[in-house]
């Protein structure tokens, strides 16, 4: 069977036409990207670098993204949030997974919106969940993230 030539060539096509009908698929029949509708919420997507101690935490939706981080402040921890768009505010919750923390809202440090601090009473825990909604062209953005990023290497 494999002296016939037809059917080495045979063997050899069948999975790159398979691979590409996958993808053609998936082009055509696929959900395609559309922008924020003002008024509508949308989920964040936590990235895989929140699940380690990274020191970052990149929340995505597409093209919108944002990036949380920790820093020592005068008086205390920090929360130091960038984003890639403008945002119109940012409010966050630092608590334990089955406890509903108070929202807290961040302060914008430059006049564009891509850059929001909060001070922070205490270090979180590894228990503790962070849950943030930020605002941007009308439209609310909302996460839920852990705080394994902030522990350090072990």
């Amino acid at each position: 069977m494999l002296s016939n030539k037809h059917v080495v060539i045979a063997m050899i096509v069948a999975p790159i036409l398979a691979v590409l009908a996958w993808i053609a698929v998936g082009q055509l029949t696929g959900e395609q990207p559309r922008a924020a509708v003002e008024g509508q919420s949308y989920p964040l997507v936590e990235k895989s670098n929140c699940r380690y101690a990274s020191g970052a935490c990149d929340l995505e939706n597409e093209s919108f993204k944002l990036r949380l981080t920790i820093q020592d402040g005068a008086s205390g921890p920090e929360f130091l949030l960038s984003a890639s768009h403008p945002l119109e505010g940012v409010v966050l919750a630092v608590a334990a997974t089955e406890v509903e923390g108070a929202p807290e809202a961040m302060r914008a440090l430059d006049g564009q919106g891509l850059s929001w601090l909060m001070p922070l009473q205490r270090t979180p825990q590894p228990t503790d969940r962070i849950r943030l909604v930020a605002r941007a062209d009308g439209s609310s953005f909302y996460a839920e993230a852990s705080t394994a990023f902030l522990q350090p290497a072990q």
